[in-house]
């Protein structure tokens, strides 16, 4: 006949405590072994940042990427008590500073500060890349987006980009257009009109906008895109003219001013960008962490509004969002690089 314990000894003593028999002894030990772990296991869950973060510029210092990342950085060291260090690195159209942040660990401690230049363009330029923009990095945030101006010198007989296309067709190959390099924003830009309004300008690479603004300024060339900060700017001067705004839609800043689809050339869009990028198989809950505090510190309202102020077009949104963006951007300007037959020069 099986015999029962006492209704109390069927209560488990706590672990450690002395055992009533040896037999409950080995079964408690055994429970106590199994169980301690458990909340060693829970209170050692890896922190994150522990150690100061980096954001990789692949330019230099005091651009709109540069600006973007410093901006991002400041917020997020805000947010999380470690400092974000941005890191210019400035070579061979942002290429090899992108290469670097692809092949960084995927912990979050290596942030790119994205730039169409070496994501959206360098892609389709002819040269092998160490790095896929679209299999090797990881979209974290657009931050923001800036559109661009067409201008020329106030000596060029065009007021319109009606008058500008009709004198390009006159006198094919004899008016120029600077940019900031070939294969960069500025040139493909205007590569698209050159191609969608049938006509043919000179190409003037430089390096640098700097120096391209110079040039316009002083005649050496006739027409060059410009941020619309600095179109507004010159123009006060009654140093350029300002054609047609290069996005969708008009300006605020330059709201009299149509855009160039508006003129004729529907479709015609040309945007800069600046985003974070993270190496890819950073894991998904940090790239959802960095992207909210974007979301929540940088682009507040007044965040928006002081950025607006610059004249940036606030982006946000999620990785989700970056990435189709990314993509559509990557396709576009395939397409104008290989019907213009652009290929680097670095």
């Amino acid at each position: 006949m099986m015999a029962f314990p006492p209704a109390d000894a069927t209560r488990a003593p706590a672990c450690g405590a002395p055992p009533a028999r040896r037999s409950r002894a080995s079964v408690i030990a055994l429970a106590c072994a199994t169980a301690l772990p458990i909340a060693p296991a829970i209170a050692q869950a890896p922190a994150w940042p522990v150690k100061p973060i980096r954001i990789i510029v692949p330019f230099a210092a005091g651009g709109p990427t540069d600006y973007n990342a410093r901006l991002v950085g400041q917020r997020l060291s805000e947010a999380w008590g470690q400092p974000v260090i941005v890191d210019n690195r400035p070579a061979a159209g942002g290429v090899p500073a992108t290469e670097f942040v692809a092949r960084a660990a995927p912990d979050g401690y290596t942030l790119l500060g994205a730039n169409p230049g070496p994501l959206a363009v360098a892609p389709h330029l002819g040269q092998k890349l160490g790095y896929d923009p679209l299999k090797d990095l990881a979209p974290v945030v657009l931050v923001t987006t800036t559109t661009s101006a067409i201008v020329v010198h106030p000596g060029v007989p065009a007021r319109s980009v009606q008058e500008l296309i009709a004198l390009a067709r006159k006198r094919p190959g004899v008016l120029t257009f600077g940019s900031p390099g070939v294969g960069t924003v500025g040139h493909l830009t205007m590569e698209l009109f050159n191609s969608m309004a049938a006509l043919k300008m000179t190409h003037v690479p430089y390096k640098g906008v700097a120096p391209a603004q110079v040039d316009l300024l002083a005649g050496q060339i006739d027409v060059i895109t410009m941020s619309i900060p600095n179109a507004l700017a010159f123009r006060k001067q009654g140093k350029v003219r300002v054609l047609g705004v290069n996005g969708l839609t008009r300006s605020a800043n330059l709201p009299e001013v149509p855009t160039v689809a508006e003129a004729g050339l529907a479709g015609f869009e040309s945007q800069n960008f600046n985003g974070i990028m993270a190496p890819a198989g950073t894991p998904r809950e940090l790239i959802v962490r960095i992207n909210a505090e974007v979301n929540r510190r940088v682009l507040s309202p007044e965040g928006r509004e002081a950025l607006a102020a610059l004249g940036y077009d606030v982006a946000g949104g999620s990785p989700e969002d970056f990435g189709a963006f990314l993509r559509r951007e990557h396709e576009k300007w395939g397409r104008v690089a290989r019907a213009a037959n652009v290929r680097a020069e670095f």
